[in-house]
């Protein structure tokens, strides 16, 4: 209701506005969609707040009429349009029906009204929408709002809706200057608006002219989508790192095959759930800061998992690779079905807190999401406390000492047991903390981490078997191989592609991008 009632008063306090007149309520609701179409647009040139709340009523379907009189009809109570009073609904009054065109109509003409808000958010969000709908009728309101205008990057986006919207005049010069104004827009929707006037353009100078800006917007926005695809593969590798970090531990240093790493991810992802439907519950006022309370759960929760599955089953089975494989692709099955069980089959959905909604407007064609960009930074910041803990810390040296040579180690007083469990335990509680952040960009079901295990291998190998560093390039080079690759080849070949290109490396260089150096690489 707030961007309302500010619309409600920047139009009240908007010059030249008049009072809506019983005759234009019947036109812009009664008769054909031309004819209510031609009234609405004349209607909002000089539109006040009675006009606002009726076209308003008129999109939430709360309009009805009889005998060519028009009422609003909210919550069972009914009034004038023109004047406000009450009135009583005839019995045989029927409701306004409007088409999808005349719905589009009403839709672009609200937004329209909202460039007068006081509200600079609205006010974009309205040239926004208008963008995707320019019309001529409706210049003389946007000459009026890019004249009061005083934000410079709304004023400049303005006026390129009022150059597209030039273009579907009838007249060559104005299309002429709409076409010179329009090529230094970098903006997708325009590029596509002046690719469907060429269509139609019939006059040799203003084709001309729209091309000669088609083919300028096209050598800039090329770059846009260059960079949206770097940082899209960016985005896909820092998931990777996540994912993979895990497995550098259970797979790269203790040599275990945990088939159920993805699993450990889900784990994290729906502990993520839980803590949201908590505070949905208990602290609705602090709901946007659920999702730090949600990280260290899921480590957590992850952790727990991971140590019960070293302690009852894993620890049985070091130095047999493959029999940890068979055991741990059984307890992933496991885990599903609990899920499951507990969750129900459907995928469930966790929102992202208000400071990671939106994005970042870096051009027309380049808009960098919040939570991928806050996804990529706690990638990089779990990778950092992660290679501090295993080089800096007692437990890093133990956990290096005993997956270097456990005997020694034993012989060193070290409680080899004990190590291989935090161990175990901090790739499984990594593992969760993959899951937490996964659950911000998608749904979060059962299946959640069989989209990214075999990728996570695919990473461990490739970046080198226990070598962080290879773990960081791997797994960005391919989120950013696989992002340009889907770019002209489709995401299914973009995959084989990758796929290839690991087995031709692996085949050349099986350790990896990062050899393990020392006498345990020789052993």
């Amino acid at each position: 209701m707030l961007h309302k009632l500010l619309l409600l008063f920047a139009l009240a306090a908007c010059a030249g506005a008049h009072a809506l007149t019983p005759a234009e309520a019947q036109a812009i609701a009664i008769g054909d969609s031309d004819a209510r179409i031609a009234a609405l647009s004349q209607a909002i040139v000089n539109a006040d707040e009675r006009t606002a709340a009726f076209l308003q009523a008129l999109a939430d379907d709360a309009v009805k009429t009889a005998a060519g009189k028009v009422y609003v009809v909210r919550d069972d109570k009914s009034s004038d349009p023109v004047t406000g009073a009450p009135l009583a609904v005839p019995a045989d009054a029927e409701d306004v029906v409007n088409n999808n065109r005349m719905r589009g109509e009403l839709d672009s003409a609200l937004a329209a009204l909202k460039l007068f808000s006081p509200d600079d958010r609205l006010r974009a969000g309205a040239v926004a929408a208008l963008q995707k709908d320019p019309d001529e009728s409706r210049l003389p309101l946007i000459e009026k709002a890019y004249a009061a205008e005083r934000n410079p990057a709304i004023r400049e986006q303005l006026g390129m809706v009022r150059a597209a919207a030039l273009l579907s005049s009838s007249d060559k010069g104005r299309r002429l200057q709409a076409a010179q104004l329009l090529a230094t827009s970098r903006s997708p929707a325009t590029r596509n608006l002046l690719l469907l006037q060429l269509k139609t353009e019939a006059d040799p100078e203003v084709k001309a002219a729209l091309l000669s800006s088609v083919r300028g917007m096209e050598s800039s926005l090329v770059w846009g989508e260059r960079a949206a695809a770097v940082f899209s593969g960016i985005s896909l590798g820092s998931i990777l790192l996540l994912v993979a970090l895990g497995l550098a531990i259970t797979y790269g240093l203790m040599g275990v095959i945990n088939m159920a790493h993805g699993e450990l991810m889900m784990i994290g992802a729906y502990a993520t759930y839980v803590v949201q439907g908590l505070f949905q519950k208990y602290l609705p006022g602090a709901f946007d800061w659920y999702l730090l309370a949600a990280v260290p759960v899921a480590f957590l929760a992850s952790a727990l998992m991971g140590a019960i599955l070293e302690r009852g089953v894993i620890r049985f089975l070091y130095g047999r690779p493959l029999e940890t494989l068979l055991a741990t692709w059984g307890i992933s099955l496991m885990l599903q079905q609990l899920v499951r069980s507990v969750f129900g089959a459907q995928n469930v959905g966790v929102e992202n807190p208000s400071w990671m909604s939106g994005g970042l407007l870096l051009a027309g064609n380049l808009q960098l999401p919040w939570n991928r960009i806050v996804i990529i930074a706690f990638a990089f910041a779990v990778l950092f406390g992660m290679a501090a803990l295993i080089s800096r810390t007692r437990l890093g040296l133990f956990v290096r000492g005993v997956t270097q040579n456990r005997p020694i180690a034993a012989c060193m007083g070290v409680n080899t047991a004990r190590v291989d469990t935090y161990a175990f335990a901090l790739g499984s509680g990594i593992a969760g903390l993959a899951g937490c952040a996964l659950s911000q960009i998608g749904n979060v079901g059962p299946d959640l981490g069989q989209a990214y295990i075999v990728d996570a291998f695919m990473v461990v190998v490739l970046g080198g078997v226990g070598q962080l560093a290879g773990t960081v390039y791997a797994a960005l080079g391919l989120g950013i191989l696989n992002k340009f690759i889907e770019g002209w080849a489709g995401a299914v070949l973009a995959k084989i592609a990758v796929l290839a290109i690991i087995v031709i490396f692996i085949q050349k260089r099986p350790q990896g991008l990062f050899a393990m150096k020392g006498r345990s690489a020789e052993a």
